[in-house]
């Protein structure tokens, strides 16, 4: 696996061992209460917390409750509350824009006597997952866990593509050579930081989610692995060595930085392993998407005279209202917001999750990460929420202020059940057996698989003093269709687990699975 170059505490949002179902265990004639109690009562949960609810999705009749009313950390089922508030402030076709200006005049040999600026829109993919069918691309398990999941995939959309099709259109409005500065304006909200496993910098430009993608694919045993990264660029240096080892050995990798632009990848994969993905986060991200800007035109046979190397210079920035009186030479135009939600939501994306609140006060003329969280709040009180009941210091699931309840989380369900968006909402959660966190939670025999629709959650901590993981928060919650047809809409948090191994936290994940599928087979 890859390791981080320095000692972390590992905070997780998303399901590290995945959901399994024991089809077959559950004992139909007997009352859906007792069945319960006697899982989430068993000797693995003498010190958990467990909080329960589970309604009609119509008439909110109650199926089963558990402490509805209390607290409990809900790891990555906060990105529930967050879409909801970012699909009702933006709404599903919303789609963001970010242009590019040339400040100064452009003569007749396409000689461009100024500096070329990008805007930064908030754009959470800009481009670099857009499929041919224009929707955004992903993979069950996404590149921003790649330190800490074998399973990671990289999607197959170029992380470029939307900065080379913002240079084609540069080349296109007739600029042949910029005498000046490339400038990338990302003033649109205040930078923050997020919360949760992957990126961590909150910023309106994003490339490649703020990551260089690094892929080691083992050879002979005794040859060099391969080594491959993404996206290439000179503004980065780095220098990848790793040995294939015999097929029983264990496969470490390590990234880690060598000085500014320099990265170091080193370590051992063993013969026959699957490519293993692994990332490196940007220190600048503006700058980081400039240099990328420079080179993209220049591929574009755009003549360009500032250097790649050098930093992002935002204090040569015009005041916003001057873009008025400036040329625009391109636009990039995203696949609807509906496709951003599906992306947060199917793969529990940290980063843009963690967003989502800064475009909330981008959208309102605001700027900061508690102004944003302000308006979700605003959103949630709409909804009929308790709003006083719950508490949020992010948008993501992992800061330690992240509590809610069962019965504000089946509200908000109930809530987003009756808005024309309901579709968007649902359908962008992972589906039970089939995609995204819940991928591999099923197996084709469970007669549950593709009956519940559900946001995964989980968060742990290291527990240095015994060994092992406290699992504080292991989630499950949205929306399940039982066997004779009934919409239920659930939640299911166990909080405080000691799980010494990983087969322990997969138990607790198997314990939320047979909860599922006793809401399925209920009467």
């Amino acid at each position: 696996m890859f390791a981080r170059s320095a000692k972390f505490v590992l905070l997780s949002c998303f399901v590290c061992s995945p959901l399994a179902f024991e089809i077959g265990s559950a004992r139909g004639t007997e009352p859906l209460a007792k069945r319960i109690e006697e899982l989430i009562d068993g000797p693995p949960f003498k010190q958990a917390h467990w909080g329960i609810l589970a309604s009609d999705l119509k008439t909110g009749d109650v199926l089963y409750a558990r402490s509805p009313d209390k607290l409990f950390a809900p790891a990555s089922v906060t990105k529930l509350f967050s879409v909801g508030a970012a699909l009702d402030a933006l709404g599903a076709d919303y789609r963001f824009e970010t242009p590019v200006y040339a400040r100064g005049e452009i003569d007749a040999h396409g000689r461009l006597a100024g500096d070329l600026i990008l805007v930064a829109s908030g754009d959470l993919s800009l481009g670099g997952r857009t499929g041919d069918d224009g929707r955004i691309a992903f993979s069950n398990s996404d590149h921003i866990y790649a330190d800490f999941d074998g399973h990671c995939e990289l999607t197959k959309p170029d992380p470029l593509a939307g900065l080379k099709e913002l240079a084609r259109q540069v080349a296109e409005a007739g600029v042949r050579q910029v005498t000046g500065e490339v400038l990338i304006d990302d003033r649109l909200f205040d930078q923050a930081s997020g919360t949760g496993s992957g990126p961590s910098r909150l910023t309106p430009i994003m490339v490649n989610d703020n990551l260089l993608d690094f892929l080691v694919t083992p050879s002979a045993v005794g040859e060099p692995a391969q080594v491959e990264w993404r996206p290439k660029t000179h503004s980065y240096r780095v220098d990848a060595r790793a040995e294939t080892i015999a097929a029983d050995g264990k496969t470490r990798i390590r990234v880690s930085p060598a000085g500014a632009g320099r990265v170091v990848v080193r370590g051992q994969i063993a013969a026959g392993h699957a490519p293993l993905v692994g990332t490196y986060e940007v220190d600048d991200p503006a700058s980081f998407a400039r240099a990328l800007l420079i080179e993209a035109l220049r591929r574009a046979d755009v003549a360009v005279d500032a250097s790649p190397l050098t930093a992002n210079r935002p204090a040569l920035l015009p005041a916003k209202e001057a873009y008025a009186g400036m040329k625009r030479v391109a636009l990039l135009t995203s696949p609807p917001f509906s496709e951003s939600a599906k992306l947060v939501l199917k793969v529990s994306h940290n980063l843009h999750a963690s967003t989502l609140p800064l475009l909330l006060a981008a959208k309102h003329g605001q700027r900061t990460l508690t102004e944003g969280l302000q308006l979700e709040r605003e959103f949630l009180a709409k909804a009929g929420l308790d709003v006083d009941t719950i508490s949020f210091g992010g948008a993501a699931g992992g800061d330690p202020a992240d509590y809610v309840t069962p019965r504000a989380t089946v509200q908000l369900l109930r809530y987003m059940s009756t808005r024309p968006d309901f579709a968007v909402y649902r359908q962008g959660l992972p589906i039970l057996g089939q995609d995204g966190t819940l991928a591999r939670a099923a197996g084709p025999d469970c007669p549950a698989r593709g009956k519940v629709q559900a946001k995964t959650g989980t968060l742990l901590w290291s527990n240095r003093m015994n060994g092992g993981h406290l699992l504080t928060s292991k989630a499950l919650a949205g929306y399940l269709t039982t066997a004779k047809g009934r919409e239920v809409a659930f939640a299911l948090f166990v909080n405080h687990v000691h799980a010494k191994s990983a087969a322990e936290r997969e138990q607790v994940g198997k314990s939320l699975g047979k909860l599922c599928e006793m809401l399925y087979q209920a009467e």
